[in-house]
């Protein structure tokens, strides 16, 4: 999918919702259990309950590698039910994949061809070579990982470089007092394709999100964190919006397991749709429908 299909999925639905397929087998609705394919089942009730209201579905691959065979026979069908609807919702897979040579390129074909995700997440750390085999697609988006939402970011994503001194007296330059997702984004906002690159921030981290839009003012971020996580949606909105939106923010466990009930496709729906309400409100204030 281009950036520009993309952006008019957002102005159609007023909406910049992800819904994040986190499908546990352990917690779907017990009435669903006796399915041939409970998750698929559970995936494909989700998806009709919020398709009005979602803009993207974020299928996190590691609650379906961790069933084996079974569980990548669940996400074949929940993707050939999405490829259905190819051009009408932007897909994610949640991998967050991290290789170079050969195996960097079979993951981009694993999810790019064989299973046609419109995008992938991966993690930078290896650097370009592990990240240019996703950029080499045409209309498909790699989503680097730059600021997570999780309490161990600190441990690295924030730390500053501090290099020495005597290098600066060299008239060297350096990175010293970048942080390292900001040096992250920066690099990759200089590779060839950068066009193609979306950055991973989370809701948690809002706080900076103003500081990251001036270092990339015109990417999409996924921001994941919003909703069970406790992400402000009004605090990333405020910080993120850009003039194409620029954002896709994602809810996973409080929209899909907002009801464990026979009612959980109308509860997810109601979650989905209070959260759409909200980002039209967002989008109308920033003026971009």
């Amino acid at each position: 999918m281009n950036r520009s299909r993309l952006i008019e999925i957002i102005k159609n639905k007023k909406s910049f919702l992800c819904v994040g397929l986190d499908s546990d087998a352990e917690k779907i609705p017990t009435h669903l259990k006796n399915e041939e394919d409970p998750v698929f089942a559970f995936n494909k009730g989700i998806i009709d309950a919020t398709l009005p209201y979602a803009v993207a579905y974020k299928p996190n691959i590691a609650f379906y590698e961790s069933r084996g065979s079974k569980g990548w026979q669940s996400l074949e069908k929940t993707m050939g039910y999405l490829s259905t609807m190819t051009g009408e919702v932007f897909t994610i897979a949640d991998a967050k994949r991290g290789d170079i040579g050969n195996s960097a390129a079979h993951y981009a074909r694993a999810f790019f061809q064989t299973m046609n995700f419109d995008s992938v997440t991966v993690s930078p750390y290896m650097g370009f070579d592990s990240v240019e085999p996703f950029l080499n697609y045409d209309d498909k988006w790699t989503i680097l990982l730059a600021l997570t939402s999780n309490r161990g970011s600190e441990d690295f994503q924030v730390t500053q470089h501090q290099l020495p001194s005597l290098l600066e007296k060299m008239g060297i330059k350096t990175i010293c007092g970048r942080k390292l997702y900001e040096s992250v984004i920066e690099k990759a906002l200089t590779w060839k394709n950068s066009e193609k690159i979306m950055f991973v921030v989370g809701a948690t981290q809002a706080e900076l999100i103003g500081q990251i839009r001036e270092i990339a003012p015109d990417s999409f971020l996924l921001v994941p964190g919003v909703g069970a996580q406790g992400g402000s949606l009004a605090e990333v909105a405020r910080k993120g919006l850009n003039k194409d939106c620029g954002l896709l923010v994602n809810a996973s466990r409080s929209i899909i397991f907002a009801s464990s009930g026979k009612d959980f496709e109308k509860a997810a729906a109601e979650e989905a749709e209070r959260m759409q309400k909200e980002m039209e409100n967002m989008l109308k204030e920033k003026g971009i429908i």
